[in-house]
């Protein structure tokens, strides 16, 4: 569910206080980014380990963890492999 117009947009403290830096790390995947952030890397923390992320005019709007994957997907088992293990 999307967050109320009236309320504005959500960035964590300690995203928007070191934002100013060349490159951070933030644990903080929910913050929104915002146009002052254009042209700087974060590092955004996907479960296991830090994604680093460069930020430009097309990402505004979006959240930092739409950005660092969580979920990897392998491959579905090939039919081959399947009538072999029978």
């Amino acid at each position: 569910m999307s967050r109320s117009i009236k309320k504005g947009f959500f960035i964590h403290k300690s995203v928007y206080k070191n934002f100013f830096k060349k490159n951070f790390k933030t644990w903080s995947r929910n913050s929104t980014i915002i146009p002052d952030m254009i042209d700087k890397s974060i590092s955004v923390y996907n479960g296991k380990k830090f994604i680093k992320i460069y930020i430009n005019e097309d990402m505004i709007g979006h959240k930092l963890g739409e950005f660092s994957i969580t979920r990897n997907f392998k491959t579905h088992t090939k039919k081959n492999k399947k009538k072999n293990a029978k």
